[in-house]
């Protein structure tokens, strides 16, 4: 339990009739938005959301925004594609500052990115990605965290470190997954989840991935962040579409949207290890 709470709210009827989105950017949001995209959310039987940072600085407001909304909970980290550069040894101290944070539940979102506009100033940017990576990596263990990671246009070097760092062992997630089911396979292999997200909804090759690997291995997220430059508001990816995905994916198996929701709550519960006992307080466990 955290932030004073002693008991689950009264519109959550237990941890497996609520979703978790393991993955989003609403510290991107406006303040003004929240409590709209908070509200969209409970109506959906979201009752947990993940908040990631992207840098120091994101990840400090992640974590403020989960101190002061007992439905967000906060991952701190710096995204590959904001480094810039070598990561600091200051940023690497205000991130394990704040990974020590009750509120915090992963470290995230870290990884590589080795698409070009990532590695803008060549072969040592994706030094200093795999650089950050370890050290990020080396930050949650120090904190028992989950890594739930990134790894575009890099699946085989990240999942090269993955296994070096023993990742498995710490718990972690590929985020946003899109890859091919051997690609899935190594990840669960190592003892890792597969998040899954709204592209499950349009790409032929994920949707045979969903339908063969199992239940077990799979959590939900939404990644959302502010999305202008889709002009109608409404079609803005928020928490409120985890349904979607866990609706697309029940399909897919033949079975039940209630048996994907208690399943991938179980899932990020188990993810999350011990910093995910106050999200079970959240949902009612």
């Amino acid at each position: 339990m955290r932030r004073g709470e002693t008991h689950a709210p009264d519109s959550a009827p237990g941890r497996n009739r609520l979703f978790v989105d393991i993955h989003t950017h609403v510290e991107q949001y406006d303040d003004s938005e929240l409590p709209g995209v908070l509200q969209r959310a409970a109506e959906a039987d979201v009752g947990a959301i993940v908040v990631a940072g992207v840098t120091a600085a994101s990840s400090a407001r992640a974590v403020a925004l989960a101190h002061a909304n007992p439905a967000l909970f906060a991952a701190v980290g710096a995204h590959p594609q904001d480094l810039g550069g070598p990561l600091s040894d200051t940023d690497l101290g205000k991130l394990d500052a704040l990974a020590g944070d009750e509120a915090v539940v992963a470290m995230s979102e870290i990884g590589l990115d080795f698409q070009p506009s990532s590695l803008s100033y060549g072969d040592q940017a994706a030094g200093d990605q795999k650089t950050a990576l370890r050290a990020q990596i080396s930050i949650a263990r120090n904190h028992d965290l989950a890594v739930i990671w990134h790894m575009r246009e890099a699946t085989a070097e990240c999942l090269r470190i993955m296994r070096d760092e023993k990742v498995g062992g710490l718990r972690g997630a590929a985020h946003y997954f899109q890859g091919s089911y051997d690609e899935a396979s190594a990840v669960i292999d190592m003892g890792c989840k597969i998040s899954l997200a709204k592209p499950l909804l349009r790409l032929p090759w994920l949707q045979d991935v969903a339908a063969r690997i199992p239940l077990s291995a799979v959590v939900l997220e939404t990644d959302s962040f502010p999305q202008p430059f889709k002009k109608n508001r409404a079609k803005w990816t928020e928490p409120r579409d985890i349904p979607l995905v866990a609706q697309k994916l029940a399909d897919l198996r033949g079975i039940e949207v209630s048996e994907v929701m208690a399943a991938t709550t179980e899932n990020a519960l188990s993810l999350l290890g011990a910093r995910g006992e106050q999200l079970a307080t959240r949902l009612g466990a």
